[in-house]
């Protein structure tokens, strides 16, 4: 019914012209007006028109209401999406009405000295008020309900329910409901609010959330779960999908209401819940107040422009207004993309990108040279660990030589900052990208206690503070387990995990760099930052939830299997070895690791043969002098067993 309906209207006569709007309303004032006087005079017609001036009634009144109709441009709504406020809004274009004809009204007799009426009695003033608001209000709720009954009651719909029935759920259950082609019909409310449940929002019941709710709503062919709170805790998100899922409901979730077009909510605009907002923790929330007066107005280096942690540290950088972001990467195709991405995203910020190896060091000084940075946020790294495994002379050169180069034209070019992004891999570690980053560790650490020394000797006159900040696996990287299961999924599986118990830590992106940056905001020199990241999760649990959230049954349509730790894997990370303890900061989720402390000569002297092996390339040699370095290094599942024996 719908379809032909609508398919044979054209587009410009599915909704009344203004005009008609308008004359509607005027014929409802005539309306008014004939009940107003024959309710007065008992329905008798003929005294009426001897008596009354029929003519000043009908032309004040109708003038006065055109007038008043037109200032407050009633006529300009949908009557089929008529509410309380359209309502309201009659109820007070008549009541001024009456105020203007009772005031010309009381003029005329005063000026004239007689009780015979102008236009209305008091009673017919009254009435006529009650009356023309009736009438008005009446046609439009009759149209608005026609129009359900043959566009949306009888439209084919998936039945849905709204998980919040506080303003923002109410806001979503109007918009659905009053949209002609939405597929949806909201059936209830979900909540947990004992002061609003058993209750009706329009005539739609809240009930409480329960699983045996949910359980009840999906025999009566709820399909759907919208959850109409945009910052909703983790631990009652994760307690939704996880009942939906067990149902095989959809969950999807309204965006905030800053993110509306147009202040409307568009069906598309509900997105799937992504694993990404399952982590089993809550977000780390920081004031960015500190960090934007750190940025503004300075000029930053970012290294590892183009990978996940440094694309997104260029984005948010550049939200700070500094003077100049000189992003650096050499992987020159991920650059380009980059800079198309942000080229107008940002621009009133002033965005250089430099294409280089930060192993080269005549390369990077020019950039110093060019640039004089004030801040500098490492985050080039070689990170995978079975890669790095086979190539550790080529994780040293990157990961130790590449931060030596950096931290040393940092300090000869007078840069405040030096922020360099670290791993929990680095804590005891068992794979030569763990013990690389590490080692990049002691240097930084080692090389700013010396120079402090100096600067509070008088040697130096500039010291630069160096900050290390140390996290776990980031959720959607370049390379990470997200998006490897995710292709797996659009192959149609398996999903491969290498060993049923191995854990990780887990952030997001944007989480991760705004704690970097907070980080370098707070960091007075020589801190390594660890972050509360809460439990960590079970691979297999996260490939199992993510199977579900495509609608399918793990091990029954999407297998998962078992492929063996690879070289140099750990089953369960950490951020902070045995000997470490931690200091409180001004936050309760941000620590200061206390580390070991070295002598800067001795280690300086042990990373240059380190660097002098690896340009050699020499893997074994190489190896064995990072374990020297660092005496916790204890290989695992890798050839480098052998040198842990000796």
């Amino acid at each position: 019914m719908k379809e032909i309906l609508l398919g044979y209207i054209p587009k410009k006569f599915r909704f009344a012209p203004r005009w008609i709007i308008f004359l509607l309303d005027l014929f409802c004032v005539g309306l008014g007006i004939v009940t107003s006087l024959l309710l007065t005079n008992n329905f008798n017609l003929l005294p009426l028109i001897e008596r009354l001036p029929l003519f000043n009634i009908f032309f004040f009144t109708l003038l006065i209401n055109a007038v008043i109709l037109f200032a407050f441009k009633s006529y300009k709504g949908v009557v089929r999406y008529t509410t309380f406020e359209d309502a309201g809004r009659i109820l007070l274009i008549n009541f001024l009405v009456c105020i203007v004809l009772g005031s010309l009204e009381f003029v005329f007799q005063r000026t004239n000295g007689t009780s015979t009426p102008l236009i209305f009695t008091r009673i017919n003033l009254i009435i006529f008020f009650f009356a023309t608001s009736l009438f008005q209000i009446f046609y439009r709720l009759s149209v608005k309900k026609l129009f359900t009954y043959l566009f949306v009651a009888k439209r084919k719909t998936d039945k849905a329910v709204i998980f919040n029935a506080r303003n923002e759920g109410r806001l979503v259950s109007k918009m659905i409901s009053e949209n002609p082609m939405s597929p949806l019909k909201i059936v209830a409310f979900l909540d947990d609010n004992p002061k609003i449940i058993g209750k009706k929002i329009e005539n739609t019941p809240v009930i409480r959330f329960s699983y045996n709710n949910l359980e009840r709503l999906k025999r009566e062919n709820v399909n759907l779960v919208i959850i109409a709170d945009p910052y909703i805790r983790k631990s009652i998100l994760n307690e939704i999908v996880d009942h939906c899922l067990d149902l095989s409901i959809r969950v999807q979730q309204v965006p905030s209401t800053e993110k509306w077009i147009n202040n409307q909510l568009d069906i598309g605009q509900l997105k799937d819940i992504k694993i990404e907002q399952l982590l089993e923790r809550e977000e780390i929330n920081l004031k960015s107040d500190n960090v934007v007066e750190d940025i503004k107005g300075k000029k930053v280096v970012i290294t590892g422009a183009a990978g996940s942690i440094g694309s997104e540290i260029v984005r948010q950088v550049a939200a700070m207004e500094p003077t100049i972001v000189i992003a650096i990467d050499n992987a020159e195709t991920a650059l380009h993309e980059l800079r198309l991405q942000l080229q107008d995203l940002h621009a009133t910020t002033k965005i250089n990108y430099f294409s280089g190896d930060i192993c080269d060091r005549i390369r990077l000084e020019q950039v110093f040279e060019i640039y004089q940075p004030d801040i500098v946020y490492h985050a080039a790294a070689y990170k995978h660990v079975p890669l790095m495994e086979e190539s550790p002379s080529v994780a040293v050169k990157n990961n130790v030589l590449g931060t030596k180069n950096l931290a040393e034209l940092s300090v000869e070019y007078g840069v405040e900052k030096f922020v360099m992004v670290s791993t929990d891999k680095a804590v005891n570690p068992t794979n030569v990208m763990g013990a690389s980053k590490r080692i990049a560790e002691i240097f930084t650490q080692s090389y700013y206690a010396q120079l402090k020394q100096k600067f509070e000797k008088k040697e130096i006159k500039h010291l630069t503070k160096f900050i290390t900040t140390r996290f776990g696996n980031v959720l959607g990287s370049n390379g990470s387990v997200i998006p490897r299961f995710t292709q797996q999924l659009i192959e149609g599986g398996p999903l491969t995990v290498t060993h049923p118990d191995i854990t990780r830590y887990f952030m997001t992106i944007p989480e991760a760099c705004r704690l970097v940056m907070e980080a370098g905001a707070m960091g007075h020199g020589g801190e390594i930052f660890v972050f509360d990241m809460g439990n960590p999760v079970k691979i297999v649990d996260l490939a199992r939830k993510m199977i579900r959230l495509v609608g399918k049954m793990p091990d029954r349509d999407i297998k998962i299997v078992y492929s063996g730790l690879r070289p140099g894997e750990k089953l369960y990370e950490e951020l902070l070895n045995d000997s470490e303890n931690v200091l409180p900061t001004h936050h309760k989720k941000i620590m200061i690791a206390k580390v070991r402390k070295y002598d800067f000569a001795t280690v300086y002297e042990q990373i240059e043969q380190l660097i002098s092996r690896a340009t050699h390339h020499t893997n074994m040699n190489t190896v064995s002098k990072m374990k020297e370095i660092v005496p916790e290094f204890i290989s695992q599942n890798s050839i480098y067993e052998s040198l842990d024996k000796k």
